[in-house]
């Protein structure tokens, strides 16, 4: 079997609409062993079948049961016997099997296989041989038509053509019928002469078209024979004609007609059927070979065919004769004699299940209708009664019930539905089928407690483990799903977890106390209790459970006041107090409520002639003056503290009151409120500690206001005016103030000052002006000095800002750290600079407030040697400056300083005029 050819396979996959119908086709050729597989339907599906146990096809229906099947758990189609094409479809140009499959998911698959046929047949005459009577009378180009060999190949591997041995008086014409089928004709190609040859014998061959072609011979005996020169003629070469299907047996189909010129017996024409019209065809049809009737033999169904084509040969009864054919093609009317036929798949037992959860669109069942008529008698339309949420959907062949809604099996398990299918013809056929649609249950539906909240009361010091109540949930889902189990949230009860205080059985919903609640600890508390069911994934609810203790007098009252030592209490009172006087209050607390712990106080013995108590505030006081009583000098009373619960609890002590002539009877009036005083004496201190932090507050903000400035020369004159030192030594920069020059000189002046004096804004006002000189304008000044006479009259200076008019040609002096500078180049340091500085600081008052606080501004007084060991290689910057502006070429103008001369900065000073500095201090 190696030449056969392995099974094609072609896998189209025409539509999936909805995810329902899935259309496959394969093909296969004919004559291929048994267990040939043709497709994996799972595979090509894209199922898998791994370990697949539970059968995932199922078949709707087979065209060809006995041919194919499929495993219903690994979905191969496989051949179960070889398979005839020839036999199966004969002559038909397709060849298909059709099988239809339902999987486990609802997906329908639409199967088409085609058998291809394979050229395995070789054509056949009906006999061995052809034996033809030819008149010597026939002229050249008679036909004479030849019996048709057969192929049960179809298409291009039928016959295709004849051929006839070499003959230089017959030769052969083909023709084709309108079924495609090709038949050959005998013609008569020269003159007979039947007393020259009356025999002669071919070899007839039929070819069909397979590469290599298959070729089937007859032999073909001709005699000559003498004339009956006419043969019958029909009147038309073909008719064609049409009978209804459910037309009755013995119905005149047509009649067929056929003369011959001839009389007698060479006229006489009979009728019949050519040899190669199909067994079926006469079965259905009957023919009259003296009439020529046509008539309905047996029951024609046009579901069964729709066409026949019948080949009528007539001929005379002459000596000789030569038949005629003709072609009846009889079409087949259909008549809606069919009712539609309702099949439902995936129904058992008349009931469909389907999930309370399957979404819109799920599949739950099939639907297929069939009606054997055609046109519009076999066009079937079908609806569904019932009430929704149910659906047809409509596909090329079957309808699928789908959910249309939401099922809920606690409103509705079970649905009754019916399938109506209505034909087109007229009058239209119909048929019905009825089945059920059972919901089946899903956990969509939390357990619901009764009440939300659930309160109950229960009496302080329960026994522990006695029932406190019920709660109870529905759920109305079925089986686990509907099987409700209880158990505690965790939370907290006073820190404490609250299993500590209560459980629950899980089955009945019943909560139980585990301890012994106490009222005056816990009045209530709540928790939460969930409901859950059985279903997968479970589904819970809650509820709120609070309980309420309730108080029980179960707490004695504890007397607090008076002060108990052992249960006793003494207290003196004077002797001559008066009636009604306040010896004590008598106090208890009891943790009880209402009742319970309300409280009322007596004397239950002793001094009741002397002493009375208010029941209700438990005041104690005298009921006579003692003045009038006899000797006794100390009363025993004892006392009750009680409360009004059922039975009554109550605690008792001993007052001893004594009686002291010494105490004053004013004094003694009422005890002292420790707590009274202790909080005036806290409230004292706590005020003087505020008005203290608030005067020191407002101290160090002047402070922080005052001049904070130092001075070279106001310092070191400060210094030596307050404090003599006691030995020779080095002065420290924090001792030395820089003064202004003696103002008494020259009413108009112009002032540059150094930083320390730009500082000083408490002593001068002042507006800044364009500097002359190279000084920094944060370090340098140039101030507008009023007459001397102004600043007596005023008491404290007043510094204009100086103006320079047109055409003035007075230069300013230069005073660099309170120090003029002439304008003559001779100029001697040692002398002026000193005597202008003491005249300075003796005439200004200025000067003599910034000398007053030079050495608070210092920072400590005795500095001057602590400063002077650490600013060894530092200079004093007043002298600094002189230095720097002495050695300065002075130009012709006598305006013009060094573009980079400070006024203040630091530098290493020179030891001789530190020790000049200090011998001026001295003096």
């Amino acid at each position: 079997m190696g030449w056969l050819l392995a099974p094609l396979l072609t896998l189209l996959l025409w539509a999936r609409a909805a995810g329902a119908v899935v259309n496959l086709k394969y093909s296969i050729v004919e004559e291929e062993r048994a267990g040939t597989v043709i497709g994996n339907i799972a595979k090509d599906a894209g199922f898998s079948t791994w370990e697949q146990t539970v059968p995932l096809f199922r078949v709707l229906s087979n065209s060809a049961p006995h041919l194919v099947e499929i495993n219903p758990l690994t979905g191969l189609l496989v051949t179960k016997q070889k398979i005839d094409r020839d036999l199966l479809c004969r002559q038909s140009a397709k060849c298909l099997i059709s099988l239809e499959e339902m999987v486990n998911s609802m997906e329908i698959y639409v199967i088409k296989v085609e058998i291809v046929d394979l050229n395995d047949n070789s054509p056949s005459f009906p006999t061995e041989r052809i034996d033809l009577e030819i008149s010597e009378t026939a002229s050249p180009g008679t036909r004479i038509p030849l019996e048709s060999a057969y192929d049960p190949d179809a298409g291009q591997y039928g016959v295709q053509t004849y051929r006839l041995s070499p003959s230089e008086l017959f030769g052969l014409e083909i023709k084709s019928r309108g079924d495609g089928s090709r038949f050959a004709e005998l013609v008569v190609e020269k003159p007979l002469d039947r007393e020259k040859q009356s025999r002669y014998s071919y070899q007839l061959s039929a070819v069909d078209g397979g590469d290599p072609p298959r070729v089937g011979t007859t032999q073909l005996n001709i005699r000559v024979i003498d004339s009956n020169d006419n043969y019958p003629r029909f009147e038309r070469a073909s008719y064609t004609v049409s009978v209804l299907e459910n037309a009755p047996v013995g119905s005149l189909v047509t009649d067929l007609k056929a003369s011959d010129p001839d009389e007698g017996s060479n006229g006489q024409v009979v009728y019949s059927f050519n040899s190669y019209v199909p067994e079926r065809t006469r079965q259905l049809f009957g023919l009259d070979p003296r009439t020529g009737a046509l008539t309905v033999r047996g029951d024609i169904d046009y579901e069964e065919g729709t066409v026949y084509e019948i080949d009528v040969q007539a001929k005379d009864l002459g000596p000789n004769p030569i038949p005629a054919h003709c072609k009846v093609t009889v079409h087949v009317v259909d008549v809606n004699d069919n009712v539609p036929v309702i099949s439902l798949f995936s129904v058992n037992s008349g009931t469909v299940e389907v999930s309370e959860a399957a979404p819109p669109g799920y599949v739950i069942g099939l639907v297929r209708v069939s009606d054997r008529d055609s046109g519009p008698n076999g066009r079937v339309r079908c609806q569904l009664l019932g009430e929704p949420p149910f659906r047809l959907q409509e596909y090329e062949s079957f309808y699928t019930v789908l959910v249309d809604g939401r099922l809920d099996r606690e409103r509705r398990d079970l649905y009754n539905l019916t399938v109506l299918a209505k034909d087109g013809g007229s009058p239209s056929l119909q048929s019905s089928r009825s089945f059920g649609v059972r919901v089946s249950d899903e956990n969509d539906n939390p357990p619901v407690f009764g009440q939300p909240v659930y309160q109950v009361m229960v009496q302080e010091n329960n026994t522990p483990g006695s029932h406190l109540l019920s709660v109870s949930a529905r759920d109305l889902d079925l089986g686990s799903n509907g099987t409700v189990s209880y158990q505690i949230a965790p939370s907290q009860v006073k820190d404490m977890p609250v299993f500590t205080y209560v459980s629950i059985n899980p089955t009945s919903g019943d909560v139980y106390a585990l301890r012994s609640f106490n009222h005056e600890q816990t009045r209530s508390f709540e928790f939460q209790v969930l409901a859950r069911d059985g279903g997968s994934p479970p589904l819970q609810s809650n509820a709120t459970v609070r309980v309420l203790v309730l108080d029980a007098n179960d707490n004695v009252p504890l007397i607090s006041a008076p002060p108990l030592v052992n249960g006793t209490a003494e207290l003196y009172i004077p002797r001559g107090v008066p009636a009604g006087y306040l010896v004590t209050v008598l106090r208890a607390d009891d943790y009880d409520d209402g009742d319970n712990g309300r409280l009322s106080y007596e004397i239950a013995d002793g001094g009741r002639g002397y002493f009375r108590m208010e029941a209700a505030s438990g005041e104690l006081r005298t009921s006579r003056r003692f003045a009038d009583a006899g000797s006794d000098t100390a009363y025993d009373l004892v006392v009750v503290a009680q409360d009004h619960g059922k039975p009554a609890l109550s605690s008792t002590a001993l007052i001893v009151v004594y009686l002291s002539p010494a105490l004053d009877a004013r004094e003694s009036g009422g005890s002292l409120n420790l707590s009274l005083i202790f909080i005036i004496a806290l409230g004292s201190i706590a005020a003087i500690l505020f008005v203290t932090m608030i005067f020191v507050a407002v101290k160090c903000k002047r402070d922080n206001k005052e001049i904070r400035t130092y001075n070279c020369r106001v310092a070191e004159y400060s210094y030596g005016q307050q404090k003599k030192p006691k030995k020779k030594g080095k002065i420290s920069k924090n001792d030395i103030r820089l003064v202004p020059r003696d103002m008494e000189e020259t009413d108009k002046m112009n002032v540059v000052s150094c930083s320390s004096l730009t500082s000083s804004l408490n002593y001068f006002d002042y507006h800044q002006q364009t500097l002359p000189l190279g000084c920094r304008r944060s370090e340098a000044t140039f101030l507008n000095v009023d007459s001397q006479n102004s600043r007596n009259a005023a008491g404290n200076h007043v510094y204009h800002t100086f103006a320079s008019t047109q055409g003035s040609q007075q230069q300013p002096d230069l005073i660099i750290n309170g120090m003029p500078l002439p304008e003559s180049e001779n100029y001697s340091i040692e002398s002026s600079y000193v005597n202008s500085r003491q005249h300075l600081i003796k005439s200004s008052s200025t000067f003599k407030d910034l000398e007053r606080n030079s050495l608070k501004d210092s920072g400590h007084e005795e500095s001057d040697q602590t400063d002077s060991e650490h600013d060894t290689h530092r200079g004093l910057y007043c002298d600094t400056a002189i230095n720097e502006v002495l050695n300065t070429t002075h130009n012709s103008t006598g305006s013009q300083v060094p573009d980079q001369a400070d006024c203040f900065y630091e530098t290493n000073m020179h030891k001789s005029n530190v020790d000049n500095l200090a011998e001026v201090t001295r003096e």
